[in-house]
């Protein structure tokens, strides 16, 4: 990897998975008695990424405890979004203050996040560098998808993200981005969805399609279903 920094979104309150995340951040949910945020950072570590940045707000304390007990082996720093939760875009905003990276690889760490999604991670990351561009999102066709409810969020040609009506794709909450995006963004509290807008407009958001079944933490009901896997 030439990437040498990772980010992680911790911050989210995961109201689809109450009650379980009344007294449980999301992150620290459990399946097959590891935790997804673990699941996540196996994968990163995998990929040969010792820098890790995670961001925090809602339950806070536990992830912190968390991250002290586990002795992970790569570095892990965690920034609180501050007195507010800063969204997707803000809380990758503000992460970026803390690293001297020009590009970073961001994990949703609600994806359950194996390590044979290392080389598909792997080829995005050649396709990034190659083609000289600012952000790619790993995609999924909606049928690899475990929940069958999920929407399409985009489609893609020849490795261009375009929105139409079919929306075959669904992001897996894994991109790589650099840290000039997001300088012209002026509000501490945004979604990167609006990143994401604006560079499709200009036909410049870009997509990688993995072929790994797609496990996801939607909500409660998808959860005792990947529990009884």
């Amino acid at each position: 990897m030439r990437i040498n920094t990772a980010f992680i979104l911790c911050a989210g309150f995961g109201k689809r998975l109450n009650p379980l995340t009344l007294e449980t951040p999301k992150p620290l949910i459990k399946l097959n008695n590891i935790t997804v945020l673990e699941t996540c950072i196996n994968l990163i570590e995998n990929l040969g990424i010792q820098q890790i940045i995670l961001n925090t707000f809602y339950l806070k304390d536990q992830i912190h405890d968390f991250i002290n007990h586990k002795k992970f082996n790569s570095k892990i720093t965690i920034i609180d979004d501050g007195e507010n939760i800063l969204d997707t875009g803000g809380g990758i905003s503000n992460m970026m203050k803390h690293t001297n990276e020009e590009n970073v690889l961001i994990f949703n760490p609600d994806t359950i996040w194996e390590k044979n999604y290392s080389n598909e991670i792997i080829e995005m990351e050649d396709i990034y560098f190659s083609k000289k561009i600012k952000n790619i999102l790993l995609l999924v066709k909606k049928e690899l998808s475990f929940d069958k409810n999920l929407n399409g969020d985009f489609d893609i040609k020849e490795n261009l993200i375009i929105k139409n009506n079919q929306r075959k794709f669904i992001y897996t909450g894994c991109q790589i981005m650099n840290k000039k995006l997001l300088s012209k963004y002026k509000d501490k509290k945004f979604s990167i969805t609006n990143v994401w807008n604006d560079l499709i407009e200009k036909k410049e958001l870009f997509g990688f399609e993995t072929n790994n079944n797609f496990y996801h933490l939607t909500d409660l009901e998808t959860f005792r279903k990947l529990k009884g896997l």
